[in-house]
């Protein structure tokens, strides 16, 4: 007798698009993330591995561990062989190369 109809009602089911709107944040946020990071990652991860693959002997090249050195030897099983002073080769794994600083042009055929 105390309770108005109105609290007395129960409410309806909430339809379709209430639950494609909770879930609408989580999807945007998933969106920015691609487009911000793991795009831009994937792009840089391609540049890196095409400028590896196009590594040549008489390229000057930076280590990860900061070496200015000179390719001397490309090799099929990862590795390059540099050379760092006159005469001081060491071989290297290709994806520990950061930067090519001086390319070497394609002998004229």
């Amino acid at each position: 007798m105390f309770v108005t109809p109105a609290f007395a009602q129960t409410t309806g089911a909430p339809g379709a698009g209430a639950a494609v709107a909770q879930f609408l944040p989580i999807i945007l946020i998933f969106v920015i993330f691609y487009f911000l990071l793991i795009r831009p990652q994937q792009q840089k991860m391609k540049q890196h591995k095409a400028m590896v693959e196009a590594l040549r002997r008489g390229d000057q090249v930076v280590t990860s561990g900061g070496i200015v050195a000179k390719v001397s030897k490309v090799q099929d099983d990862g590795m390059v062989e540099v050379e760092i002073a006159d005469g001081v080769k060491v071989k290297v794994v290709k994806h520990t190369i950061t930067q090519v600083l001086n390319k070497t042009e394609p002998a004229a055929s």
